[in-house]
């Protein structure tokens, strides 16, 4: 049994056995904030098609998902299930699923829909798909490891009904893929890094000013499931359907109907349990579809800022060796929608987002001395910038700015997250300290560089040099001295910016 447990948790990404052994109909703590209890909705609201999509999931996890739709939809709102089957090769996805769908259409014909993909369309496609098989006036788009709890519909169809432009994501609470227990998960906003991953965010602050936890929280981007009116989702682009798998188009939607006059929000009163899989079914290469998926959204939506997209994953903007296909299509829709700039959108929006206008170059810092070493953070907690072997991932980012500053590591989203880390002449020891710090303390964090030049601390003129030593594996390493001439060359130099 143990042995059977562990082949489908590999298998699924989640505890499968355990979950087949769990009630579908079971209960789920109301996680709702106190408030959301007394609030009454008027009963003529929109119907709403629920899509779930999936790909070899486990049968169990899909019926619950079905289930808890169900129970905790009133019936008059629900008007019917669209299963998108992306292609599975699981055999208990084609009979028993088939037979459970025609033993609920027996009871209410037609409740149930069933699309199945010939051949893997990716995450994207799935979900327009589902999308163009729904008939309510509502559709809301779900993976099919979900369970809703009480009361998630109501809210979200009134905002809807009230403005027909607002995408609304319901607040996500976890499924514990190990366990199936429910955690909690605080409130939050959904945005996104500078690669354009997804990630949770604080509420805003004039969310917090109102001191009324059920109210709405205005978000940047999506983080993945959510609910829309049938016909404003293709007004303004359905999904771009020229990215690949998926990863980036919960982003590219929100950054698209916020520039092109809609609004996302997040509702607190409407909560859904999602399973955060161990790992998932789409996975052979996500970090590239994700690269790819991040620049096409760089080239249609971000203007002047589309340059932060290529430093943070550190790939040249000239030439980058990445086809991106063909975006025309995406340019024309934002003309013919007439929508607003992406630097409007960071100003009004998400204003938590840090900009790098500054950034004049990026990419790997080498020596001449030994070019298959990088300059490389080091340990997280050490402070200490090395050397190591060059491989490009982000401990090795190097952004040299306008204002004569090298950060050094990851690019820092958002003013909630840690700052960015400066190099710093401290007691002609090279440091990294987070820049603002350093700034404020007037330290010594500035750098006289020039490609192929030398990188001398502006204050204590002392370069960055490299020494040989017998102290690591690599026979060199960081020091601060009197300059030699050592030459230092960054990856990449920003277009109109010399150095």
């Amino acid at each position: 049994q143990v042995c059977v447990a562990l082949k489908k948790f590999q298998y699924y990404g989640y505890n499968a056995y355990l979950s087949d052994r769990l009630s579908l109909d079971r209960t789920l703590p109301d996680l709702r904030p106190d408030g959301c209890r007394n609030i009454s909705y008027p009963t003529n609201l929109p119907q709403v098609s629920v899509v779930f999509i999936f790909v070899n999931e486990a049968l169990s996890v899909i019926l619950r998902s079905i289930h808890s739709a169900i129970q905790r939809t009133p019936t008059h709102l629900l008007k019917e299930i669209v299963l998108v089957d992306d292609n599975s090769n699981n055999e208990e996805l084609k009979e028993k699923l088939q037979d459970y769908v025609k033993e609920m259409n027996g009871q209410r014909p037609g409740f149930i829909k069933v699309i199945r993909h010939g051949q893997q369309e990716g995450l994207i496609r799935s979900r327009v798909s589902g999308w163009r098989a729904a008939t309510a006036p509502v559709v809301a788009l779900f993976d099919a490891h979900v369970e809703f709890n009480v009361g998630w519909a109501e809210p979200i169809l009134l905002r809807i009904k009230e403005d027909r432009t607002r995408i609304i994501s319901p607040s996500f609470d976890n499924i514990k893929y190990d366990t199936f227990e429910i955690e909690e998960y605080p409130l939050s906003a959904q945005g996104f890094d500078w690669e354009l991953w997804c990630r949770y965010l604080n509420p805003p602050k004039s969310w917090w000013n109102l001191r009324n936890n059920t109210a709405p929280i205005r978000s940047p981007a999506l983080i993945g499931c959510f609910i829309v009116d049938r016909q404003y989702f293709e007004e303004i682009g359905l999904l771009d359907e020229g990215m690949e798998i998926y990863g980036g188009e919960n982003v590219e939607l929100g950054v698209r109907v916020w520039q092109c006059g809609g609004s996302v929000e997040v509702l607190p009163c409407s909560r859904i349990a999602h399973i955060e899989r161990a790992h998932k079914p789409y996975t052979e290469d996500l970090t590239a579809h994700v690269r790819r998926n991040a620049l096409r959204v760089a080239e249609v939506w971000m203007d002047e800022f589309k340059s932060h997209v290529y430093m943070a994953w550190n790939i040249p903007q000239e030439d980058p060796g990445i086809d991106i296909g063909d975006i025309s299509e995406r340019k024309a829709l934002r003309k013919k929608l007439q929508c607003k700039t992406f630097r409007w959108y960071l100003v009004n929006i998400y204003s938590e987002m840090r900009m790098y206008t500054d950034t004049i170059a990026y990419g790997v810092l080498k020596n001449s001395l030994k070019t298959d070493l990088c300059l490389d953070q080091g340990p997280d907690t050490d402070n200490v910038p090395i050397l190591y072997i060059c491989h490009g991932m982000t401990p090795q980012n190097v952004y040299y700015t306008s204002t004569q500053q090298f950060h050094v590591g990851v690019l820092s989203p958002t003013i909630d997250d840690d700052d960015n880390k400066c190099l710093v002449d401290v007691n002609s020891r090279p440091r990294l300290i987070e820049c603002s710090y350093a700034k404020a303390k007037r330290m010594k964090l500035y750098w006289l560089f020039t490609q192929g030049g030398s990188i001398q601390n502006r204050k204590s003129k002392r370069c960055l040099e490299l020494i040989e030593t017998s102290d690591n594996e690599f026979g060199f390493q960081l020091s601060l001295q009197k300059c030699s001439g050592q030459r230092w060359t960054i990856t990449n130099i920003l277009t109109g910016s010399t150095l």
